[in-house]
């Protein structure tokens, strides 16, 4: 998943907002983050929870479906 960017050096918290929920639902993630935006990655067979769990926390959340 990718956080909508750019973020400015302001904003904190954004990925730890992120990470709770998930955490909460038993859900490992790996974090990148780069100097204008974030990437969770969970595993394919947890996507479906994430995102309810991101949902379920406020999150606005949209994806597309992974490539084949």
């Amino acid at each position: 998943m990718q956080v909508d960017g750019p973020l400015d050096f302001s904003q904190v918290g954004i990925l730890s907002s992120l990470a709770a929920p998930l955490a909460a639902a038993g859900i490992s993630i790996f974090a990148i983050s780069t100097f204008d935006t974030d990437f969770l990655f969970v595993k394919q067979a947890s996507l479906a929870k994430a995102l309810r769990a991101l949902k379920r926390a406020g999150m606005c959340v949209s994806h597309a479906l992974p490539r084949k």
